[in-house]
């Protein structure tokens, strides 16, 4: 059992993630002044943040599944060095409920939503009812579940009109979807993704959507606590994207009205009290033709919150803290204040048109720096990308007074920055940085695939 410390927030903080993730969650606890404990693979023994952390401790050999997804072993951790709550950071177990829950049941705060509300807005049917009901919009499709009954299907399809997407309940990340175009493919294609949500995610249950064939993805970051007070700290545009997987991230998004901005964010927050939501959350919307269309909500730190600290100068991972602890939001939607422009850069171990993972050793390393540029990454000179993971080793942030200077200081640090031994995506960037669409923002979720197509074809 956790025991108690005198500090107002916690003690010490367990950190349940690796990378970049763990690096940025144990530095916010540092300057919070909380003690922190690191859990890591073998693979990780050497990384950084286990080096700097206060106590760390091994919990399974290199794969996830016997390591950072084996929740007994986290907990363990947890008791034995005294930990007193425990921050999930991304992806891995930070939006599992069950995990939520036994962490909880073990005298711990789990530093995220309660593991009901996860649970509500885990399942993609019943977070849009939520969302439906809270007068949040949302893409026009079946209500609820899909039927059994192909006959049933095919009347809900022609009701939504073609093309439309099937999705998983409880799918995420890009994974457990299909697009339809025709009825003709519909049953097959129904089947297909059932089977396939049954294996990926223990879930059969599907449910339609009209496709929105231009659409951008525009995502509205929320702060939360235990008292229903809700904030949201504006939007982010994260449409430069591959396989769902988002590369190039920025705040604020361009050529979207700011009435139009405000009303969305207010419902945002609005549905946060009604759903009684606590701590950090992002709403993820499709914009197209000026209307916002709800997909999805992350109940957790997004791979992308620098670029809203940066705009509007609050630290979120210490605001998860904070309300984790059981303190009040120190602000209220007027106090936001948004100024200026940032831009993220993904960087990853792989080779920048193929795709393919590159782990291996960085034989050399130099960060960026300069005016606006912040670097969020666990890599350094020597260290040995492990290939079991995410192949995202950091995250290069540009700031600016405008836009255009964001993206000149992008380029800049972009072209400093060496990491050698291994290959990146930077030339990719380096590329879409001097692309005339991107230049004149406002490109759709389509728009990187449908430009590495063309590069293929002419290759």
């Amino acid at each position: 059992m956790a025991t108690r410390n005198p500090n107002p927030l916690f003690g010490k903080i367990l950190i349940a993630n690796r990378g970049e993730i763990a690096l940025r969650v144990q530095r916010a606890c540092r300057e919070l002044g909380i003690k922190t404990v690191v859990v890591h693979s073998e693979a990780d023994r050497d990384a950084k943040y286990v080096r700097l952390a206060d106590e760390s401790v091994c919990i399974g050999p290199p794969a996830s599944s016997q390591s950072y997804l084996n929740i007994p072993a986290i907990i363990a951790a947890a008791e034995v060095t005294d930990a007193q709550a425990i921050h999930p950071g991304y992806g891995f177990l930070s939006e599992n409920a069950d995990f939520a829950e036994k962490v909880e049941r073990s005298g711990f705060v789990f530093i995220g939503p309660r593991p009901d509300t996860i649970r509500l807005i885990g399942d993609k049917i019943s977070a849009k009812a939520a969302m439906a009901k809270a007068g949040v919009p949302c893409v026009p499709g079946s209500e609820g579940a899909l039927p059994e009954d192909p006959k049933e299907v095919v009347r809900i399809a022609r009701a939504v009109g073609y093309p439309v997407i099937i999705k998983a309940a409880g799918g995420g990340g890009g994974r457990g979807m299909r697009v339809v175009h025709t009825e003709a493919a519909l049953v097959s294609a129904v089947s297909l993704t059932r089977a396939e949500a049954a294996a990926a995610f223990g879930n059969p249950t599907l449910y339609l959507e009209k496709f929105l064939p231009n659409p951008r993805h525009i995502e509205i970051q929320v702060l939360a606590d235990s008292f229903k007070n809700a904030v949201y700290l504006y939007e982010r545009d994260c449409s430069m994207q591959r396989r769902h997987q988002k590369i190039i991230e920025e705040a604020p998004a361009l050529g979207i009205a700011a009435r139009a901005l405000t009303r969305i964010g207010e419902r945002c927050a609005e549905a946060c009290r009604k759903i009684g939501y606590r701590g950090a959350g992002t709403f993820e919307f499709l914009y197209q033709e000026e209307e916002f269309f709800f997909i999805e909500m992350n109940t957790r730190i997004q791979v992308e919150h620098p670029v809203t600290e940066l705009i509007t100068g609050i630290d979120i991972v210490q605001e998860q803290i904070r309300v984790a602890a059981g303190q009040k939001l120190r602000f209220r939607q007027r106090d936001i204040v948004r100024k200026g422009h940032a831009i993220e850069c993904r960087i990853n171990a792989e080779d920048p048109y193929t795709f393919v993972p590159s782990p291996g050793r960085i034989t050399s390393w130099h960060a960026p720096g300069g005016p606006g540029i912040r670097v969020d990454s666990h890599a350094y000179h020597n260290y040995f990308v492990p290939p079991y993971y995410d192949s995202m080793i950091g995250k290069v942030i540009a700031y600016g007074d405008t836009r255009e200077q964001a993206i000149a200081r992008m380029r800049i640090a972009l072209s400093e920055m060496v990491v050698e031994g291994i290959k990146t995506n930077i030339p990719l960037h380096q590329e879409l940085l001097l692309d005339e669409k991107f230049l004149r923002g406002g490109t759709s979720i389509h728009y990187l695939e449908e430009r590495l197509a063309k590069r293929k074809l002419a290759g």
